[in-house]
């Protein structure tokens, strides 16, 4: 059956194609519809205005009359359009106006003739659709569909092919969800068959590579089903280059030797201060790398007390990176030499390569490094950093805080943000990777790595663009149930992609596109770059949680307030506290206080009140996360809190009792000092701030969702990270 389905829609499309045409008609596209039990309704294609006639009357009912022209994709814009024609003289009437209409539109158009179609009955119009982004490949769209696909632009995306849960799912991603489970007394549609409209289209398009775009505008979708009022499939211009692929294995092997290297050449080391090759040199002599240390340099004998070779092929025994520290004119040259001493990987830090025009130069070395199966990282970089090998292999500011946080750049100059945000907070890293132009080595190549290495428990992303948007989802995928992934993307407006494309050779793709996959492949997308690097220091610090229950303890009425805007703005859940846990808060709060959802304690109460609410918040089994409020008080001080919170939440972790605490600290500057004091002891602390803390926290929930830590009905399934 599937076999015959394919082979009857690819004789079709090999026909159009062999028309030298890329869109298909309305009749072909039924055919297409037919074949993948997409649902339209019943339509004949009249070639003169009796057929129209007797289509008409056979539908017994008013019906919907369309041009159809190879020439004409856009019908309704060429007045080629009208519905609700019903009587054989409102037909004839209208046969001759749409072919009148169409001619004025393109005189030179091919006129097929008109289709006759049924008319559908009133219902909620929706779009189906798939498109073939640049980044991701085929992605199936749904959202409302008629003219406020373009106004309101309410659409969500998946990868295609989808399963059914994944068409289901689409239907509570818009905005107008509700819209689709009935308002107002109206019932909601069909679900199951707009999402099997979805789910058909997806596998139409992964099926057939060839089709570029599918249009199913508008669906009305109603209580009784699903049905495509219009169907719209093109063809592609032409299909992309394929790109070399490496198998899983083939990329631990090598990024093993990048980031586990025994020994390291540098070509382009100089004793000259001020040369990148001499900081290259410096960093990795003084930073304290263990493996051999290679300094290459035509003309000179001896560079920082090591031997230099003339040529890198002259470098005895094995060598497993290659860092290039000479202009871009002469790089073709020696990754020539590198691949014939099989050195398997090359570190490229010249710029001026494809970010400044030179796609040529960028091809050659490209074009050599899969010759000799050299993975090549950059060009365009600032190094990296590899601290748990002492090895810094940049020309910037070393860093030796070891740690679990893997950090990636596309720009320099967000590497060394991120460097100086590691050192300001003392976060330890793993390693901080530049990428640049990602003429190969890219972001799904670091994920497959970071996600094995055992040094690594978060792992955040600056990145401008994906090469291969579908390998990095698989990479993301396989990552995401062991350790969270944090993406920052730059480029979310029009102004931003033209900076990103400009920067580094990169074209940002579609905003809303990225959203939703990164979102379906388990990504925590960052809003901004402090963001992307406050979850990757969090993280790893707060337990994973085992149910959805958040309960408030504050302080300060205001305080909890604002907390409880920062649990709803994060998609998190502010418990309903039962009566007995509300008369247990209640036995420590004066009567002043409030219990409820936050629990407030009030501002002048002593230490005791603190330690033994928290104290309850951690005991009970219902309660699965604490969001602590402080307010600066003489009666209990900022340090007094912090040592208190952090004794408590340490004695629990003893007894096995694990759950994500989150603190904010409001006061006079000593709530710094008290803040720094619980984030070393496992409680992300902010001052003179309710979100981010919050935000932190709701991070660590999106994880754990998306690892499949917590159930639809909010119980947990295990734990996995943090706690250290």
């Amino acid at each position: 059956m599937a076999e015959d389905r394919e082979l009857r829609v690819r004789t079709l499309l090999e026909t159009v194609r062999a028309d030298g045409r890329t869109a298909l008609t309305a009749p072909e596209g039924k055919v297409v519809a037919d074949a993948y039990g997409i649902a339209v309704p019943g339509e004949e294609l009249a070639t003169d205005v009796d057929e129209a006639v007797a289509y008409a009357a056979r539908f017994g009912g008013p019906v919907v009359m369309k041009i159809v022209s190879p020439d004409i994709l856009h019908k309704t814009d060429a007045g080629g359009v009208v519905v609700g024609v019903e009587g054989a003289a409102d037909v004839r009437a209208a046969f001759h106006r749409i072919v009148e209409n169409a001619r004025v539109y393109n005189a030179e158009a091919k006129i097929e003739g008109v289709q006759v179609q049924e008319l559908l009955p009133k219902g909620t119009e929706v779009i189906v659709g798939a498109v073939t982004d640049p980044t991701f490949g085929k992605v199936v769209a749904f959202g409302l569909g008629g003219v406020l696909v373009e106004v309101l632009k309410d659409v969500t995306f998946r990868l295609a092919p989808v399963t059914a849960d994944e068409a289901l799912s689409m239907l509570d991603s818009i905005k107008a969800a509700e819209v689709l489970r009935g308002v107002r007394g109206q019932a909601g549609v069909d679900r199951w068959a707009v999402a099997e409209q979805i789910r058909r289209v997806s596998q139409l398009v992964a099926e057939f590579p060839e089709i570029a775009e599918v249009d199913l505008n508008p669906v009305i979708a109603t209580p009784e089903g699903a049905v495509a009022a219009d169907i719209r499939i093109i063809l592609a211009e032409q299909q992309p280059p394929a790109r070399k692929k490496y198998s899983r294995d083939e990329i631990l092997t090598s990024m093993r030797r990048l980031m586990q290297p025994r020994s390291v050449a540098v070509i382009g080391a100089s004793n000259e201060q001020g040369k990148i090759g001499n900081s290259v040199m410096r960093n990795l002599v003084d930073g304290g790398f263990a493996g051999e240390i290679h300094p290459v340099n035509p003309k000179a004998d001896d560079i920082l007390g090591r031997k230099a070779y003339k040529s890198v092929t002259d470098v005895p025994g094995e060598v497993d990176v290659a860092v290039f520290a000479i202009p871009a004119k002469f790089v073709a040259a020696a990754l020539e030499e590198v691949g014939r001493k099989r050195i398997p990987n090359a570190v490229l830090i010249p710029s001026g390569f494809a970010e400044t025009g030179e796609h040529e130069l960028q091809a050659e070395i490209v074009a050599i490094g899969e010759r000799y199966g050299i993975r090549l990282l950059g060009p365009n970089i600032y190094g990296y950093y590899s601290t748990w090998q002492d090895l810094c292999a940049t020309f910037c500011t070393p860093y030796d805080v070891k740690g679990g946080v893997a950090l990636t750049s596309q720009s320099g100059g967000i590497g060394m943000a991120i460097l100086g945000f590691a050192r300001t907070t003392k976060t330890g890293v793993s390693a901080i990777v530049g990428l640049g132009n990602k003429s190969d080595l890219d972001e799904d190549d670091l994920l497959t790595w970071f996600g094995e290495d055992p040094h690594t428990e978060c792992i955040a992303m600056h990145l401008e663009d994906l090469k291969d948007g579908r390998a990095f989802v698989e990479a993301a995928r396989n990552t995401v149930p062991k350790k969270p992934v944090v993406v920052l993307k730059a480029g979310r407006t029009a102004a931003g992609a033209r900076a990103a494309g400009s920067h580094t050779g990169a074209l940002a793709g579609d905003d809303a596109v990225y959203d939703d996959i990164l979102r379906q492949a388990g990504v925590i997308r960052a809003p901004g770059l402090n963001d992307m690097l406050e979850y990757a220091r969090g993280l790893p610090v707060l337990p994973a949680p085992r149910g959805d229950n958040v309960v408030i303890i504050t302080g300060a009425g205001g305080s909890g307030v604002l907390l409880s805007d920062a649990i709803t703005d994060n998609g998190l859940s502010l418990m309903e506290i039962p009566p007995d846990l509300d008369e247990a808060f209640r036995r420590f709060i004066p009567p002043f206080g409030a219990a409820g959802n936050p629990v407030d304690i009030t501002g002048g109460e002593p230490p005791s009140t603190y330690e033994a609410t928290i104290r309850l918040g951690l005991e009970d089994p219902r309660i699965h996360a604490l969001v602590l409020g402080y307010w600066h008080t003489i009666v209990t001080p900022p340090m007094v809190f912090a040592e208190l919170t952090a004794r408590v939440v340490a004695e629990f972790r003893e007894r096995g009792i694990e759950k994500p605490v989150v603190a904010s600290l409001a006061g006079d500057v000593e709530v710094e000092e008290a803040c720094q004091y619980l984030y070393e002891r496992g409680v992300v602390a902010y001052p003179y701030t309710t979100e981010r803390p919050v935000a932190v926290l709701g991070a660590k929930y999106r994880w754990a969702r998306a690892a499949g830590l917590l159930g639809s009905d909010g119980s947990g399934s295990g734990r996995l990270g943090g706690g250290s």
